[in-house]
């Protein structure tokens, strides 16, 4: 038992120090303020550990914290090294740490600087010039209780994000627990489920959605980029990045390398009349920019920005009925309502995984042969014709 009590921590009032035992000291400075100090011996040095505010830290609390400090140093360590290395790391620079850990994973430069927005605008108002291991539960409350029910989505998300920069100081011994965890789930209530769907043109229309694209004013690179990702099937950020070594005109294919790819995994398109009608018309462009099949008409040997086919949808009066996503699930829907491919030969064309981890495992054939059928079909329907010449024009 130590020789204080509350109600002496409270009357005293005498410049000095008061010994409570067991290395703790009351410490009295001569402006009256009262903290808590700590006197120990650490690799044969006496050294004093500030423990806070005898006002903020009642006197059981410092107690703890004294002997925290003396089983760290009985063990062998120093707890003047890590209440320093704590200190020296905000949330702020622990979010630069966890980004510049997870850039190499994401495949885009807009999801990595939106990573970061994020906490930017909605967290680092808060926590940015906390040192992490003062940051409590009600901290990252404070952040998140604003938006929980108004912005879902966003809430979800940002939770997510600042439970990965404090997972990342947990791993690095800044923090012991992670306060963004599971800690705090009774204090947010629980979200409903949210069902996302792309805005998508029925299957019926999309031909006449791509001859008023083909009559508008917009750029060659821009119209055939959207034609092609249409009589292909995939996603726009793979058919704005496709270059012409990825390319095999004879064997009408078309051979994505999996650091393009959502999966990570290298995927083949089988390319139709209509689709290499599409790469004959931007030909000339490989000589005149770069080897990019859709090279940007304003910006030399760069892609087309993520926005140049948002732009030509809104443009065109079509952004209202669909995203460019969109015709994916146009395409999805034609395959199930007007051929009879089986399922997984509709998913694997839009380079979905089919079934579970072990039935892939056995399940090595990627069905070109059939996806090159299918694939023929929904040329031939969208363009009426299959074969028909493609004359896109733009500037």
């Amino acid at each position: 038992m130590g020789r204080l009590t509350v109600a002496m921590v409270r009357a005293l009032s005498k410049p000095g120090r008061y010994g409570d035992g067991e290395t703790l000291f009351l410490n009295i400075a001569p402006g009256g303020s009262k903290s808590w100090v700590q006197r120990v011996v650490i690799n044969g040095k006496r050294r004093d550990i500030g423990l806070g505010s005898a006002t903020l830290v009642p006197l059981a609390k410092a107690r703890q914290r004294a002997f925290a400090n003396r089983v760290a140093i009985a063990e062998g360590r120093d707890p003047l090294a890590a209440k320093r290395k704590a200190q020296a790391l905000t949330f702020r620079k622990a979010a630069v740490k966890t980004h510049e850990a997870n850039r190499p994973r994401w495949r885009s430069e807009k999801t990595a600087a939106n990573w970061m927005q994020q906490l930017e605008r909605h967290a680092f108002p808060v926590l940015a010039d906390m040192p992490v291991d003062r940051i409590g539960r009600e901290d990252v409350l404070r952040v998140l209780s604003p938006i929980w029910g108004r912005k879902l989505d966003i809430a979800r998300k940002l939770r997510g994000r600042i439970r990965a920069v404090l997972a990342w100081a947990q791993a690095h011994g800044f923090v012991e627990i992670n306060v963004a965890g599971e800690a705090i789930d009774g204090a947010l209530p629980t979200m409903p489920t949210i069902e996302e769907h792309y805005k998508a043109l029925p299957y019926r229309e999309v031909a006449s959605a791509l001859e008023t694209v083909e009559t508008s004013r917009a750029s060659l690179p821009a119209k055939a980029c959207l034609r092609f990702t249409v009589l292909t099937a995939c996603r726009s950020g793979e058919v704005r990045g496709a270059r012409w070594d990825e390319v095999d005109i004879e064997e009408r294919e078309w051979r994505i390398p999996g650091e393009r790819t959502k999966s990570g995994v290298e995927h083949r398109i089988p390319l139709s009349d209509a689709a290499l009608a599409v790469l004959e018309s931007v030909r000339p462009l490989q000589r005149e920019r770069s080897d990019l099949v859709f090279p940007s008409p304003s910006k030399p040997g760069r892609p087309l920005s993520n926005m140049t086919l948002t732009k030509l949808l809104r443009d065109t009066g079509l952004a209202d009925r669909t995203v460019v996503h969109g015709f994916r699930s146009s395409f999805r829907s034609w395959a199930s309502e007007r051929t009879s491919v089986p399922h997984a030969v509709a998913e694997m064309a839009l380079a979905h995984a089919v079934g579970s981890a072990v039935e892939r495992s056995y399940a090595r054939s990627d069905l070109f042969d059939k996806r090159r059928q299918l694939m023929d079909q929904w040329g031939a329907y969208v363009t009426g014709g299959g074969a028909k010449v493609v004359r896109l024009r733009g500037r």
